[in-house]
């Protein structure tokens, strides 16, 4: 048994080990290449380039199916084309959770809520892999089996495994160039905007101490609080010009390191139904609270977003 134990604390060392390297290889490497997410029965082709110059990082990310988007990164500041619709949209960058990086997880305390072990290798998108599993210690979050190149530890594969083990979503390379790659392929392909429509993202911080979960799932903790204007697309008005609507609307963001539950918050207008819904491994609620209308959004288990929802509570400053 002491035996079996101690190769279970070493398999976990090595696999903390394993979530460092993909941490480290997605901000360090420079890389390009195509992947495709699967959501369901839905799938979404995208590529991704990323260069690391000195201190500084520049990413295109593009996608490849539908209509075309591409988001141009430079360290924070983030430019968004959309061609169609002749619009660019110029927002700073609030979370590093784009394939093939990993949430700022810390692997250790990953170990509080997940069982860490290696689980064989293979080879994907033509590179040998060592693939890590992160099973969860209860029910209100889903499992992980993640593919990390064996030489430059750069995620290649993420798969989310719900309670049987069976995949709900994931994502993963179908190829990959990891090594020296020219800036030039980080920018643009728009190669003028004159005419275009520019809008910044009007995102900014704000305190919602007022707001509480009092049964928001072991190990996941506040890590961003912003109030943002959010864009309705088009209605028309009566003589006959295209408007935008648009809502303020705030967001609460909890996280366990690898999963996130959000809760976005706005006045309880309009003529909504409550009820929940889901879409691959994520999880829908929508709520009313008094004069607001809660909606819960997470990639957890149904279990944890109906707990959550039904334990926000909001407390008014009264003197």
């Amino acid at each position: 048994m002491q035996a079996q134990g101690a190769d279970a604390a070493a398999d976990k060392r090595e696999a903390q080990a394993w979530l460092k390297k993909i941490q480290a290889a997605a901000v360090r490497l420079s890389y390009s290449g195509t992947f495709v997410y699967q959501q369901g029965g839905q799938f979404q082709t995208s590529r991704i380039t990323h260069v690391r110059s000195g201190k500084n990082q520049y990413e295109k990310l593009e996608v490849l199916d539908g209509k075309p988007r591409e988001y141009i990164r430079t360290n924070d500041e983030i430019i968004c084309y959309v061609p169609d619709s002749k619009t660019v949209l110029v927002e700073k960058r609030v979370k590093q959770e784009v394939f093939p990086a990993l949430p700022n997880a810390n692997p250790a305390r990953l170990g509080d809520y997940y069982r860490l072990s290696k689980d064989g290798s293979g080879r994907v998108a033509g590179y040998q892999a060592q693939a890590i599993l992160l099973e969860p210690l209860d029910n209100l979050r889903y499992g992980y089996r993640l593919w990390s190149e064996k030489k430059t530890g750069l995620l290649l594969r993420a798969q989310t495994l719900n309670e049987k083990g069976e995949v709900v979503e994931q994502i993963a390379f179908t190829q990959i160039e990891i090594g020296k790659i020219n800036r030039s392929r980080t920018r643009s392909s728009v190669l003028t905007t004159q005419g275009w429509h520019i809008e910044r993202a009007a995102m900014k911080p704000v305190n919602l101490s007022g707001w509480s979960i009092t049964a928001m799932p072991p190990g996941f903790r506040k890590i961003r609080e912003v109030k943002r204007l959010v864009t309705n697309g088009t209605n028309t008005s009566q003589v006959g010009n295209p408007v935008q609507q648009s809502r303020e609307m705030a967001q609460m963001v909890y996280s366990d390191g690898l999963a996130a539950i959000s809760i976005f918050i706005e006045p309880g207008g309009g003529n909504r139904t409550e009820g929940y819904m889901q879409q691959g491994a994520m999880n829908i609620a929508g709520k009313r609270h008094g004069d607001f209308w809660l909606t819960i959004v997470g990639e957890v288990p149904a279990v944890a977003i109906r707990q959550v929802a039904n334990s926000i509570e909001f407390k008014t400053n009264r003197r």
